[in-house]
C-alpha cells in the first residue's frame, strides 16, 4: 500500500493526548474485508516489476517500422543506445521507471525528491554520447534536464528554469526546424501554444519561447509524434473533447510552424492516454490498461490499430513520458471512516475502479475527530491526511496551529493560487470561505484570504484536481436542495474561482460525495458518490465540466459515515 502513512512511517499524533484518543495508526495493513473487489491481475511478460503489477514494452515502436515513414526517425528516449524507442513512465507509486526495448528496465531518476509531474524526452541534444536528454517538470514548475540518460541513471543534471507551472502541457514534437535537435512545445491554461527550440547546449538547452498562437485549449490531448509524413520534421496530433483526432503537419517555418489541421479519425476518447511511439507512430491506452499501436502511413494518417501489450499490461501507469494528456498529481485515492471511528484507504488503479481497502488505524478512536483528505500539500504528489481536534489543525505528523475550531468545513482540492503548491479551503460557521496558501511542505499556511460569503448554502464541498480541462484546480459544491455546482479555478489567490456553473440536480440522493482525483489517469478529475443504502457509484469526467452516466462500483459502503 502506498498511502499518506507509508514510506516515511507517518503518524497522526499532534500530541500524546490526541494519539491516545484517536489510536495509533497501524504500521501494516490489517486483513479487513472490503466491499470493493480487487482488480484482476494482468500477466504480461514483465520487463519492470512494481509492487503488485507487471509492465511490458509495446512492441514495434522506435525505428522506422512503419511503411512510408522516410523522414527523421531518430528516437527521443533511446536509453540503451540500440536505436529503438524506450518507455519512461510515472507509476501510481509516484516513482519514475524505464522499460526498455531489450526487456530491461529499472527505477529511473531515483535522486528526485519532488514528484515528476511530466516527463519529456528530447533525444540527443549534443551530449557526450548517443544517449538522450530527458526533461522533467515538477509540480511547482521547475524544469530540469538530465543529460545522457541511462536505464536508471544519468551523467549530468541542469536546471532549465522555474515558473513552468504556467503551462498545463509540455511535450516534444521532435525536430521542428530541421537542425537535428528535438524542440519543445508548451501550452498555457488559456490555450496559447509556445515553442522552445533546442539549442544543443547542456547548460541552456532551450531557446527563448516563441508564441505559435491561441485556441489550442480545445484539445484535451496534444501528442508530438516526430515525422509522420516523411518530410523530416516533427508533426503533431491533437484530440478534441469529442474524441476526434486532428493532424498538424510541421512546415519548417517558425513564423507558422504548423499547417492547417486535418481530421483523421473519431472515437479516440476511448483512450485515456495517447503517447509518442517513434517514427510518427503513436500508442494509445484504454481504461483496461491495454496499449494499442498505430503506425503512420506516411501522409499524416494512421494505420488500423494493433494490440501492443497484454490485456491490462499497462494498468497502473499514471503518466507516460510525452503523453498527450494533461498530467494529474496530488490525489488518487479516497479514505473512509466507519461509524465506530476506524479509518480505511482505497487507492485508484488507472482503470476507473478502486483497490481493495487497507485499514489505516486501530479500531475506533477517530469518531470525534474532524478528518479530511487533501491533495498533496508537501510536494510528493500523494494525498495527505488532515485532522482538526480541539481547535488544533494537523497534516500528517505536523501540527499547524490552533484556532481552527471556527471552521465547519475543510477541503484541500490542490493548487488554487498558481504556484504549484497545494492549498486549503476553510469555511466558518457563518458561511464565509477562506483560502490558505500552502508552503509546499505541509508545515504551515500563509495568512488566510477571504474568498466570499454565502457558502453555507452548500452541505458538501469537494475537489481534487481539474474538472474543466484547463489544468487548473477546481471545486465542486452541493446545495442543501441537491444541486451540484462547479467553481472553475483561476490560478489567482485573490480571486480563486470563476462564477459557479450548475452541473445538475438530484445529487441530494447521495449520502456521501467524494473526490478521489483521477481514477483512470486521463488527466481529468472524477467523482464518487454513495447512496443511503450504501451503493457506491462512479462518475467519470468525460468532457470539461461534464460527467458520464453513473456506474456502480460496489455495495456495502453504508458502514462508513464519511468518505473523503
Amino acid at each position: 500500500m502506498r498511502s499518506v502513512f507509508s514510506g516515511r512511517a507517518r503518524r497522526v499524533s499532534a500530541c500524546t493526548a490526541l494519539a491516545l484518543a484517536a489510536g495509533m495508526l497501524l504500521a501494516t495493513p490489517a486483513s479487513a474485508g472490503t466491499p470493493v473487489p480487487a482488480p484482476p491481475v494482468a500477466q504480461p511478460t514483465a520487463s519492470v516489476e512494481l509492487p503488485g503489477r507487471s509492465y511490458t514494452v509495446p512492441q514495434g515502436t522506435g525505428r522506422a517500422s512503419a511503411a512510408g515513414a522516410t523522414g527523421d526517425t531518430r528516437p527521443l528516449a533511446d536509453l540503451n543506445s540500440d536505436g529503438w524507442e524506450d518507455v519512461i513512465f510515472r507509476a501510481m507509486d509516484g516513482k519514475l521507471y524505464s522499460s526498455l526495448s531489450d526487456g530491461g528496465g529499472a527505477e529511473f531518476l531515483t535522486s528526485r525528491t519532488e514528484v515528476a509531474k511530466d516527463v519529456i524526452p528530447i533525444g540527443n541534444q549534443g551530449g557526450n554520447n548517443s544517449r538522450p536528454e530527458v526533461l522533467v517538470l515538477s509540480g511547482t514548475g521547475t524544469l530540469t534536464m538530465y543529460q545522457d540518460a541511462h536505464r536508471d541513471s544519468y551523467d549530468g543534471e541542469w536546471r532549465v528554469g522555474t515558473g513552468w507551472q504556467i503551462y498545463n502541457k509540455v511535450f516534444s514534437p521532435g525536430d521542428l526546424n530541421g537542425d537535428g535537435r528535438a524542440d519543445v512545445l508548451a501550452r498555457t491554461h488559456a490555450g496559447e501554444l509556445y515553442v522552445y527550440l533546442g539549442t544543443g547546449h547542456m547548460t541552456g538547452p532551450l531557446s527563448t519561447r516563441k508564441r505559435i498562437g491561441g485556441g489550442w485549449g480545445v484539445y484535451d490531448q496534444l501528442v508530438g509524434v516526430g515525422d509522420a509524413n516523411g518530410d523530416g520534421k516533427g508533426d503533431l496530433y491533437a484530440r478534441d473533447t469529442t474524441g476526434r483526432l486532428w493532424f498538424y503537419a510541421a512546415t519548417g517555418n517558425l513564423s507558422r510552424p504548423f499547417a492547417g489541421r486535418r481530421a483523421i479519425g473519431q472515437g479516440w476518447n476511448t483512450y485515456n492516454q495517447i503517447a509518442w511511439a517513434g517514427s510518427g507512430a503513436v500508442v494509445a491506452r484504454d481504461n483496461t490498461g491495454t496499449v494499442y499501436l498505430y503506425d503512420p502511413r506516411g501522409n499524416g494518417t494512421l494505420s488500423p490499430r494493433r494490440k501492443a501489450s497484454a490485456t491490462g499490461g499497462w494498468a497502473g501507469v499514471a503518466q507516460f513520458a510525452n503523453s498527450g494528456s494533461i498530467p494529474h498529481t496530488g490525489k488518487a485515492a479516497v479514505m473512509a471512516r466507519t461509524h465506530a471511528g476506524n479509518l480505511y484507504w482505497y487507492g485508484a488503479t488507472t482503470r476507473g475502479v478502486l483497490t481493495a481497502r487497507d485499514q489505516l488505524s486501530e479500531d475506533g478512536g477517530w469518531s470525534d475527530v474532524t478528518v479530511f483528505h487533501p491533495s498533496s500539500l508537501d510536494g510528493d504528489g500523494h494525498s495527505d491526511f488532515g485532522w482538526a481536534y480541539e481547535g488544533r489543525l494537523g497534516v500528517n505528523g505536523n501540527t499547524i496551529g490552533s484556532g481552527w475550531g471556527v471552521y465547519n468545513a475543510l477541503v484541500g482540492p490542490g493548487d488554487l493560487s498558481g504556484d504549484g503548491k497545494g492549498d486549503l479551503l476553510a469555511r466558518d460557521r457563518s458561511g464565509v470561505l477562506y483560502l490558505y496558501e500552502g508552503n509546499g511542505h505541509a508545515t504551515a499556511f500563509a495568512s488566510r484570504v477571504r474568498v466570499g460569503d454565502g457558502w453555507s448554502t452548500y452541505n458538501k464541498l469537494v475537489g481534487a484536481g481539474d474538472y474543466t480541462g484547463d489544468g487548473r484546480t477546481d471545486l465542486l459544491a452541493r446545495t442543501t436542495s441537491g444541486d451540484l455546482y462547479l467553481y472553475a479555478g483561476t490560478g489567482s489567490a485573490s480571486a480563486p474561482f470563476k462564477g459557479r456553473v450548475k452541473i445538475g440536480g438530484g445529487w441530494g440522493a447521495y449520502q456521501q460525495i467524494a473526490a478521489p482525483g483521477d481514477l483512470n489517469a486521463d488527466g481529468k478529475a472524477d467523482l464518487l458518490a454513495v447512496t443511503s443504502g450504501g451503493t457506491l457509484y462512479r462518475y467519470m469526467n468525460t468532457a470539461p465540466g461534464r460527467f458520464s452516466p453513473r456506474t456502480q462500483l460496489a455495495t456495502g459502503f453504508g458502514i462508513y459515515n464519511t468518505l473523503f
